[in-house]
């Protein structure tokens, strides 16, 4: 028996859909300035820098516009070209996510997309892919440390 993925209810995407976009990018900037940007070479930041991406989840009927300004992630909004888009369903970017589900599979079966600069939509997968993923969990999502960084009133430096 194949197993079904999950898909966002339509009463949910409804929802969802009518949103601002604008809280959603913050929410989401905020999430890969503490996640991720501490293990991204100065040199993929260097490549981000100027350019606006958006993360669309298809099935939810939202979108995440943000850009990368002096090496830190900034919302966005939802106006002018977009350099690369990235879209999938919410169920697909949490197999990405946990790794579960490799990219590529993905792309080649059409239900992760990419459009706009797709070698920069490279750069962003192999960067995402040369994270070691049981030090990111160690160090940036334990309870420690995010109770830490709460106190603090944002992210830390870290040193690698």
């Amino acid at each position: 028996m194949s197993r079904v993925a999950f898909e966002v209810p339509a009463l949910i995407r409804g929802v969802l859909s009518k949103l601002p976009a604008y809280p959603g990018s913050f929410l989401f900037t905020s999430g890969l300035n503490f996640v991720l940007k501490p293990y991204w070479a100065g040199d993929t930041l260097r490549h981000l820098e100027g350019r606006t991406l958006r993360i669309e989840v298809r099935d939810a009927g939202v979108s995440f516009d943000f850009a990368c300004k002096d090496g830190i992630f900034h919302a966005a909004k939802h106006e002018g070209e977009v350099a690369l888009t990235i879209s999938a369903s919410a169920y697909d970017f949490v197999q990405l996510a946990r790794r579960t589900q490799d990219p590529d599979t993905l792309f080649f079966s059409r239900r992760l997309t990419m459009e706009g600069d797709t070698e920069l939509g490279l750069l962003v997968k192999n960067s995402l892919d040369a994270i070691d993923l049981s030090t990111l969990l160690s160090d940036r999502l334990a309870p420690l440390a995010l109770a830490g960084w709460m106190r603090a009133g944002g992210p830390a430096k870290t040193t690698k």
